[in-house]
């Protein structure tokens, strides 16, 4: 199973009404075809009520085997069913990659 994947699957459990989960490791300086820079965007109602350091934890308990081995970069954007429509279902860009020696 791709890192992806095991990623796509673990945060299956916030039974999420939008769920993206895309590689941006191509934007990075490595190796071809590696898993190892994410950008999550997750919609549920699990995060009602809660500030945006507890839903990063949320997600950073459920990754923790990504978090501890192949992922090095994890971007997180995180809304309530209500925020994800206050900002017409968008989230922001990634910014380019500014490391890497390239």
């Amino acid at each position: 199973m791709t890192v992806q994947a095991q990623i796509e699957q673990k945060l299956a459990a916030l039974t999420p009404d939008v769920l993206r989960v895309e590689n941006e490791s191509h934007m990075h300086n490595v190796p071809a075809n590696a898993e190892t820079h994410f950008k999550v965007t997750l919609v549920s109602e699990s995060f009602d009520g809660l500030m945006p350091v507890k839903r990063h934890q949320k997600i950073y308990a459920l990754l923790a085997d990504e978090l501890s081995g192949p992922v090095h970069a994890l971007a997180l954007h995180l809304y309530t069913p209500a925020e994800w429509q206050a900002r017409g279902g968008e989230r922001p860009d990634s910014p380019n990659c500014r490391g890497g020696g390239q």
